[in-house]
Parts: structure tokens; C-alpha cells; sequence
């Protein structure tokens, strides 16, 4: 009976190594095209930004529909990692993930399509 608990814990080890490897690369951008960094790069120059959070699935998708590169290049604000952006988040009074907000348009919640985006911000490439 002792010995089941080490083999027990090596399977459960086994399991969560898979089970996160499977996760990273389920979740995995892949690379982005032009138009994705192309919009991505606007939206950050016309000051639009994209409220989330690192826990929420819809901001994951929505992450993703920029490719990899272009979602780091995102004009993205954390609202939940940090106090400071936490309470950014507050002063602006964000209620729901994500939200995209552009001096004089109205804000979009949830996750937006690319042509959304473009139409809303003005992109015109």
C-alpha cells in the first residue's frame, strides 16, 4: 500500500503535464497575417483600446482573431492582473470582457469581428 501513492502521484503528474501541453497548444495564435497586424496597428493609433482580462475566455478569442504578433500589438488594457489597471478599469467603468473603446464611437462589448473592428475604428486598408 505504500507504494501506490508515488505511483498514483506520477500518473496525476503525467496527466497535468498533458493536459497543460494540450491547453498551450489549443490556445496557441497562429502567426498573423497583414491585414490582422495591419488593423491591430491602426487600432492603436487612433487610441482605441481593448478592456479584458487574462481569465476570460472571450478575450482569448478575441486575441486570437489578430494572430499571434498582432495581439501583442494590441492596444490591450489588463483589468485584473494589477490593482493600478484594476482600478483604471473601474474609473471607466468597464462591466463586461472585452470591451473596445474609441473616443467618440460608441463602445462594443464581446468579442468584435475584424471587419466590426475596421468598420468602427475607420480602417480603410
Amino acid at each position: 500500500m505504500q507504494h501506490a501513492a508515488p505511483a498514483r502521484s506520477g500518473v496525476l503528474t503525467g496527466l497535468t503535464v498533458l493536459l497543460l501541453g494540450l491547453l498551450t497548444t489549443a490556445s496557441a495564435a497562429p502567426a498573423a497575417n497583414d491585414e490582422q497586424l495591419g488593423l491591430s496597428r491602426h487600432l492603436k493609433r487612433v487610441g482605441a483600446l481593448f478592456y479584458g482580462a487574462w481569465w476570460c475566455p472571450a478575450c482569448t478569442r478575441q486575441k486570437a482573431l489578430f494572430g499571434e504578433q498582432g495581439a501583442q500589438e494590441l492596444p490591450y488594457v489588463e483589468c485584473d492582473r494589477v490593482p493600478g489597471d484594476r482600478g483604471r478599469c473601474e474609473a471607466t467603468l468597464i462591466k463586461v470582457f472585452p470591451t473596445w473603446d474609441l473616443k467618440g464611437k460608441e463602445r462594443l462589448t464581446g468579442v468584435q469581428s475584424l471587419e466590426e473592428l475596421k468598420s468602427w475604428s475607420g480602417y480603410n486598408q
